[in-house]
């Protein structure tokens, strides 16, 4: 008998880093799903151009989250690989930030990190494999005016990844973080262009990083070989942040 594939979920895996994470891992011989929120059209075609499964839930709502990884593992099998992109950004300076920004990027960002991680924890111990990838951002350790509410919730992300790490290390489960600079995505594009100038001055490398970047990365932490790594921070910013 020949062994299943294993099986990669992607929050957020339609667009820009999660889009290029869904592609490398198909590429890299995964079963790969890939869930959006409210972007039918979008996931259609992204499915129709790669033939990745798309599923339809709300990362914030643990309900949604239990529902849907449920229909991931009846369609698919047990996930295997779990990448935690989905994410929101309500950026203002926290004197003028509304409680609706904060608790909207810390329900997303953050909480989606216990939501989706409960759904397939438990699975990952009983059969001793597992590998949990949660993108942060190179802003969690420098902190960036405008983002409180964001670079707390990927600050929180990077604690939470260790703690699990530490729980989950004897069980064959590894928990790392991706933490990406600035890069050529939609979410960027919104940037005026005078800050991303002045943003390039800073970065050694002298560019955007390209989503595909982030997606070998993806790869090479959901592969089985990268079974001693875990805990880790791994830092993709063009030099932009070096600690």
């Amino acid at each position: 008998m020949s062994q299943r594939k294993r099986v990669a979920l992607i929050t957020g895996g339609i667009q820009g880093i999660g889009a290029a994470a869904s592609r490398a891992l198909m590429e890299a011989g995964f079963s790969v799903a890939a869930t959006h929120h409210g972007e039918d059209d979008t996931a259609n075609e992204f499915s129709t151009q790669t033939g990745i499964h798309v599923y339809e839930w709300d990362v914030a709502d643990f309900d949604a989250c239990r529902d849907g990884v449920a229909q991931v593992e009846k369609d698919l099998g047990p996930v295997d690989v779990l990448v935690n992109n989905a994410g929101v950004n309500r950026d203002a300076m926290f004197h003028k930030m509304s409680r609706d920004d904060w608790d909207q990027v810390i329900s997303v960002d953050l909480g989606s990190m216990f939501n989706m991680c409960q759904q397939v924890i438990g699975g990952m111990r009983q059969r001793n494999y597992g590998r949990i990838i949660n993108i942060s951002s190179i802003n969690a350790a420098r902190g960036q005016a405008g983002q409180t509410n964001y670079c707390a919730a990927k600050a929180g992300i990077e604690g939470f990844t260790r703690a699990l790490a530490r729980e989950t290390a004897n069980k064959g489960i590894t928990v790392n973080v991706i933490a990406p600079g600035y890069a050529d995505t939609a979410m960027v594009e919104k940037v005026p262009d005078e800050i991303i100038e002045n943003i390039l001055e800073d970065v050694p490398k002298g560019r955007l990083a390209e989503p595909t970047e982030i997606g070998r990365a993806v790869t090479f932490l959901a592969a089985e070989s990268s079974d001693f790594m875990t805990g880790a921070t791994l830092n993709i910013s063009g030099g932009f942040h070096m600690g």
